[in-house]
């Protein structure tokens, strides 16, 4: 925790993010990356015949990561230029590369090369964390496949799932933003450098015009930094769509949090599944006996907020000008890092919930159970035509001993009525233990089941194969 207690700090880093996603979005991230690309131009302009010797680029790379800040502050505030700045610290640094450091590059080869990078390995560090969320809810899926529960509509009680069914649905959701994630993964693209306005005249007049040694600059960039290929066109700046693009990946995924954090929320209010509850944890400052799902309470306000987010990359999309605009830096500079360390605090948060669900099998069952007589009436209908009554009479008798039960329980707070008022009536020819017979609740959940072992060896396990390799992460909540 951060010492400065005069001064804003932000929760993201104090209280939300990991540090593994806090490294990626820090200086120390950024300007080492910033270095690499220097190094990476040099090598590329070396090997396509400028004169830059191989003592320069040794020089360079023996200072790659030990960044001079104090000489890159105090020449900022000469020269009022972050990327000049560090040009000229690093030059200092390494005195024989210094006059070709940054080689007919303007200021987006370091700044949009990096941003691009940035969000790359943050991509990276957010899939890793959904697959496993992913994981733990195949786990919980699997383990109450067939525990039935009352499923609702318009939170109104409705037909019967089953507790592990339930969480495929959240399960899906999460599945459908791996999949666009991986899909924006894969189209990610350096800028490489093409100039002040994309046109790449700066190397033109370095190359002497050689189009063919020019037309090899961007692929050796990229591949020294590993990626394989440029974006084939630009302004100044890579297009600005691509941090949209992003976003909504990052948004998504919130979107999908939040929704299966509602529902642990109302869950846990009906008593049925309740987040993880740490023996000494205090649920409120008045009322000592109070449980309340923080931390699910906490994926969904770092969702929305993560949600809100996504609207300025877009808005910044929207609003560039022909090449470029600086628009876009102050927003850009706070809207992506923090989307990134939000979504980061709610896949830890999603971990750490899912991982440690308590299921209290006996409410659910005592809550299905007092529903159930409704939603078998159909059942008792068929089982009273099949010993002889008539379905047009015996459907009307059950609407208005359904109506009766309902008075009895919603007026007077009695338990449901409904079986012992059928076996009471003579036309049905049932009695109350034919009629318990009926309340087998497995009877009603369909296909629930199987459809839970379906959708976990036919979707989510290939996943998990396919990412075998990003399994067994734990999270770690700071409060």
């Amino acid at each position: 925790m951060s010492t400065n207690t005069d001064r804003y700090v932000s929760p993201l880093s104090e209280r939300y993010a990991s540090r593994e996603m806090q490294y990626i979005f820090s200086p120390d991230m950024k300007f080492r990356t910033w270095r690499k690309l220097w190094i990476a131009l040099a090598e590329t302009e070396k090997e396509l015949g400028l004169a830059i010797t191989e003592e320069q680029i040794d020089e360079l790379k023996s200072h790659q990561d030990d960044i001079n800040y104090d000489v890159a502050k105090a020449r900022e505030k000469e020269v009022r230029h972050d990327v000049m700045s560090h040009v000229y610290a690093y030059g200092v640094q390494c005195p024989k590369a210094k006059g070709i450091i940054h080689l007919g590059a303007t200021s987006c080869y370091v700044g949009d090369n990096t941003d691009i990078i940035v969000m790359t390995e943050a991509l990276k560090l957010v899939k890793k964390k959904l697959v496993n969320v992913i994981a733990l809810l195949a786990e919980f899926a699997r383990k109450y496949k067939e525990l039935p529960t009352l499923a609702f509509t318009h939170f109104q009680p409705a037909q019967p799932t089953t507790v592990g069914k339930r969480a495929t649905l959240w399960m899906q959701e999460f599945c459908m933003d791996l999949e666009d994630l991986d899909y924006v993964l894969s189209t990610m693209k350096l800028l490489g450098s093409k100039g002040t306005t994309g046109t790449q005249a700066s190397f033109l007049e370095l190359f002497d015009g050689d189009q063919e040694r020019i037309d090899r600059i961007d692929p050796m960039i990229a591949k020294k930094m590993g990626f394989e290929e440029c974006y084939p066109v630009s302004g100044q700046t890579y297009s600005r769509k691509v941090d949209t693009r992003v976003m909504n990946i990052v948004a998504g995924i919130a979107a999908s949090a939040h929704k299966m954090s509602n529902d642990i929320r109302l869950l846990q209010h009906l008593k049925e599944v309740e987040e993880p509850f740490e023996k000494n944890q205090i649920g409120s400052s008045a009322m000592a006996y109070k449980r309340n799902p923080m931390r699910s309470e906490r994926i969904a306000s770092l969702s929305r907020y993560v949600i809100c987010d996504a609207m300025n990359p877009a808005v910044t999309s929207a609003t560039q000008w022909f090449e470029r605009t600086l628009d876009d830096s102050a927003n850009k500079r706070l809207s992506i890092p923090e989307g990134f360390l939000a979504i980061d605090g709610v896949l830890d948060l999603c971990l750490n919930v899912v991982d440690g669900l308590v299921v209290h099998e006996k409410v659910i069952w005592k809550r299905l159970m007092s529903e159930l007589p409704f939603m078998a009436t159909e059942n008792i209908m068929m089982d009273a035509v099949k010993a002889g009554g008539d379905r047009q009479e015996l459907h009307e008798k059950i609407r208005q001993l359904s109506m009766e039960a309902g008075k009895a329980v919603k007026e007077e707070g009695l338990d449901n009525p409904l079986l012992e008022l059928i076996a009471a009536d003579s036309s049905f020819g049932l009695s109350i233990d034919e009629l318990k017979e009926a309340m087998e609740p497995s009877r009603y959940t369909g296909r629930a089941s199987v459809q839970v072992d379906a959708f976990l060896q036919n979707v989510v396990e290939p996943i998990l194969t396919k990412n075998k390799e990003l399994l067994g992460v734990k999270a770690e909540i700071n409060v």
